[in-house]
């Protein structure tokens, strides 16, 4: 049974600015929570007991997490040659961050953790994703497969870049670079994977993975997985982070630690713990982010106020 998982975490984000200028990607607040700890919570109910996550922009950040979920020691290993950088747990669970002073990209990242891997079989989760999707089943598809590396695929969505056979089983072609068959999937951004892909990427070079994944397609050993069932978004921008906000009910959409005057108007909106609507605000189809203040009189419409 796969216990591990690796949480991409290094991206720049460049889509969702100006949010991802004052906190990394997987750091940015959903329902009051970091978006990556929706991703831990669904990986957690699928087995995993030990994570890693790798780092970039605005290290520092993973240390001073407000929200309490992370407690990340300040002090930790020196980082590289595979080794992490920090350690840590989030709730009892061990949690290892690896930096990368250099963007390692999709594959070197994957490989830079191998030494943590010790040889066992990785589930991988994007960390700046939500998604309810059932992982023990992407899981169980996997280990019964005798695949190096499972996609969790998904058959509505866009964009899609996958192709998959007509048993549902494989990945037959990734965005048509084997000439095989049109796309008929979106990739969710989860993938379990064997040791054997590691063999498959040079170490200490910035690459993605998609080569080797489209090597495994030729050979007709990269599985597949469908997980229609659940909730999937990529906040990838500020319209599809509203958005989320909008069409998903993690959690009470105003914190019980919010200090709202009784004369300010809150419509189909989310305020974050310590967050102030002061008397005669009004706020709309807005996002109001953990202590943000929102001014006597002012008009919030569609925003995402960040404090």
């Amino acid at each position: 049974m796969i216990r591990k998982a690796f949480l991409p975490g290094a991206g720049l984000g460049t889509r969702l600015r100006p949010l991802t200028d004052l906190l990394p990607k997987p750091l940015v607040p959903l329902f009051h929570r970091p978006l990556i700890a929706w991703a831990m919570d669904s990986c957690h109910a699928a087995g995993i007991t030990d994570f890693a996550i790798n780092t970039h922009h605005l290290p520092e950040k993973w240390e001073t997490d407000a929200s309490g979920e992370f407690r990340v020691k300040g002090e930790g290993m020196p980082g590289g040659n595979g080794l992490p950088s920090k350690t840590g747990s989030w709730q009892g669970h061990p949690l290892h961050l690896f930096h990368e002073p250099e963007l390692l990209e999709t594959g070197g990242g994957v490989k830079n953790i191998e030494a943590w891997t010790a040889g066992e079989s990785v589930l991988v989760h994007n960390g700046d994703i939500f998604s309810s999707l059932a992982l023990d089943r992407l899981i169980a598809a996997h280990e019964a497969s005798g695949n190096p590396v499972t996609l969790a695929v998904r058959s509505h969505g866009d964009p899609k870049h996958v192709a998959i056979a007509v048993q549902g089983d494989r990945v037959v072609d990734i965005r048509h670079r084997l000439g095989r068959s049109e796309s008929s999937h979106i990739f969710a951004g989860i993938y379990c994977f064997t040791p054997e892909l590691l063999g498959m990427i040079p170490a200490g070079e910035m690459i993605s993975v998609i080569p080797a994944f489209l090597e495994l397609a030729r050979q007709n050993r990269l599985g597949a997985a469908v997980l229609d069932e659940g909730h999937w978004a990529d906040l990838g921008d500020p319209a599809a982070y509203l958005d989320a906000h909008r069409d998903l009910a993690l959690a009470p959409a105003v914190h019980p630690d919010a200090i709202i005057d009784p004369a300010a108007t809150i419509a189909r909106s989310v305020i974050g713990p310590r967050a102030e609507i002061a008397a005669g605000a009004v706020v709309r189809d807005s996002v109001i982010w953990p202590g943000a203040k929102v001014g006597a009189g002012e008009v919030v419409d569609s925003r995402i106020v960040t404090g």
